[in-house]
């Protein structure tokens, strides 16, 4: 068994690794820059989109998403179901670009504009089958995502269900302060 400061060897030595790789092979590849403008260009679409008199709802469930979707690829990465070969920022491992643009102002779009649930819940699973069975092939066909023990499948409910805990969340904080 491996003890703490061990371990914290190990976790410095992997991330002197990564560093390393970042920065003779990932910063400023086609990739690097592919994901740079993923992170940047959903924002001014949703400036321009948010429901002004929403805004705080609308950035609460964002924040929300935000906070689930990282958690959760977090701990994907972590157990080795899956994991990334090019990320914007050296020492953290993970998609950005989705885990803080993407996915959540998609998300926050769908909040705003479809407010009774059956539609919420359409429109979440037809976006789920894009990301689950478009969105991630493509980013595994050119290199940024890898799967390990994982299957698109397994991605389809989680688009779906992380979006609805949100929306419950948001609903029932709504009700508290009303």
């Amino acid at each position: 068994m491996l003890s703490a400061s061990e371990i914290v060897a190990l976790q410095k030595q992997l991330t002197a690794v990564r560093f390393e790789q970042w920065w003779q092979e990932v910063l400023f590849s086609l990739q690097w820059w592919f994901l740079l403008l993923m992170l940047i260009l959903p924002w001014p679409l949703w400036v321009k989109l948010v429901d002004r008199k929403r805004i705080l709802e609308i950035s609460l469930f964002g924040c929300l998403t935000i906070i689930l979707i990282t958690i959760m690829d977090t701990m994907g990465v972590e157990l080795g179901l899956w994991g990334y070969s090019y990320w914007l920022i050296p020492f953290l491992p993970l998609l950005v670009c989705m885990d803080f643009s993407m996915l959540p102002v998609i998300h926050m779009l769908i909040y705003q504009y479809f407010r009774s649930w059956k539609s919420f819940i359409i429109v979440l699973t037809v976006v789920g089958f894009v990301f689950a069975f478009i969105g991630e092939p493509i980013m595994e066909a050119i290199g940024v995502y890898q799967r390990y023990s994982w299957e698109y499948i397994y991605s389809l409910p989680i688009y779906i269900g992380k979006a609805v805990v949100c929306r419950l969340l948001v609903t029932m904080l709504m009700k508290l302060r009303n």
